[in-house]
């Protein structure tokens, strides 16, 4: 069976935890968490970075630091993981779901005008499968409204975005703030984990706290005062020494990871274009101002059946696809709180996605075998 996903190891995992463990210093804000906190600040342009337990928990961050209170509105793609939702419902606001672009997951950014009342705070843009958001429409609304922007970059790592003016920019620093995952099934993994980027100086300080329980210890242990204390909220954000000595030997290879995703990515587009056309299976889009970063590849099928079909013919072919997202507002959670909106693209693409087994180690043959496989499924399918 070829799997959906395996985890990379580059074979400088155990040496770096090793080393973290002879260090003895192993509840993290240690050497490899000021590695890879300087690895994104200087390679991705971000002001400041905090290695978190999760994106989840970067979310969370997010939410506290924006000031998230009862009945403040919070607009995101109905279309994304949940954990994008949660970080502001524990919070207590109001989410209001976007749709999906026609030709992409992604939110429909000409929709967000008229999604913004007097009680949003803040848009969400979800960089779907490391494709950017039109940023520069995001950014403008937000001037405009005084809203605050959070990039969920968890698949966005090492994709970039250009902006009318021509400017190249590295997802996550265009925000006020912007979170990644670490998850196994992401381009850089320390199995679970994430990081919590702050491009708005006014956050900087109270991040750290809120990071460290709330307390201002990090500035203690710098030496900036003579004792800390409880001085915010807060919550046990900062993940171990050894999470981050595993995620510190994946960052040394980022640039190595990513040839090989991207290369992965073009061999599936270059087997699929124009052979597709007649099942009605859609190929990936993607938008002028955006960047492939080698995260997943996926097909929309034509429509539910045919997607289920190949879905169960490819696995009895000895390969692993899956679909992906179901409609946040039509969630056993949430349909009941969704103000009656039809999103039909986020919808759509509940229904018809599917996505290919993407991996590190995947060969070109392997992917050159599983495109094949597919196109005699499909052709299958309509005979």
């Amino acid at each position: 069976m070829i799997p959906f996903n395996k985890p990379y190891i580059t074979g400088l995992e155990l040496a770096y935890i090793e080393d973290a463990v002879a260090s003895g210093k192993l509840s993290g804000n240690g050497k490899y968490t000021r590695l890879a906190q300087s690895f994104f600040e200087e390679k991705y342009q971000i002001k400041k970075t905090l290695l978190t337990t999760s994106c989840t928990d970067a979310l969370e961050m997010a939410a506290i630091l924006i000031g998230i209170e009862h009945g403040d509105e919070v607009i995101i793609p109905s279309y994304t993981f949940v954990s994008t939702a949660n970080a502001f419902v524990l919070r207590g606001a109001k989410i209001v779901f976007a749709d999906s672009r026609t030709d992409h997951p992604g939110m429909d950014e000409s929709t967000l005008k008229a999604l913004i009342t007097d009680k949003t705070k803040a848009i969400v843009p979800v960089h779907y499968a490391g494709v950017a958001c039109d940023m520069d429409m995001i950014m403008e609304l937000a001037e405009a409204h005084n809203l605050f922007v959070i990039e969920d970059a968890a698949q966005a790592i090492d994709s970039f975005y250009t902006s009318k003016s021509g400017k190249r920019y590295p997802l996550g620093s265009i925000g006020h703030l912007a979170t990644f995952s670490f998850h196994e099934t992401k381009n850089i993994s320390s199995g679970e984990g994430g990081l919590l980027a702050i491009n708005d100086e006014q956050f900087v300080s109270r991040a750290e706290i809120i990071w460290e329980k709330g307390t201002n210890r990090a500035s203690f242990f710098r030496g900036e005062i003579n004792k800390y204390g409880w001085v915010d909220i807060g919550s046990s954000f900062l993940p171990s020494e050894i999470t981050a000595a595993f995620l510190w030997a994946q960052l040394e290879h980022v640039a190595e990871i990513q040839h090989k995703r991207v290369q992965i990515w073009n061999q599936y587009d270059s087997n699929f274009k124009g052979k597709l056309d007649s099942s009605g299976i859609k190929t990936p889009t993607i938008p002028s101002y955006a960047e492939n970063n080698g995260h997943m590849y996926y097909l929309v099928a034509r429509d539910e059946v045919q997607r289920d079909y190949i879905l169960k013919r490819i696995k009895e072919s000895g390969i692993l696809a899956v679909f992906h997202y179901l409609s946040l507002h039509k969630s056993e959670f949430f349909h009941e709180c969704h103000d009656g909106r039809e999103l039909p693209f986020a919808d759509l693409f509940s229904q018809r996605l599917i996505r290919l087994p993407f991996y590190m180690e995947l060969t070109l043959a392997q992917v050159d075998h599983i495109s094949q496989t597919l196109l005699d499924i499909v052709s299958e399918y309509e005979h």
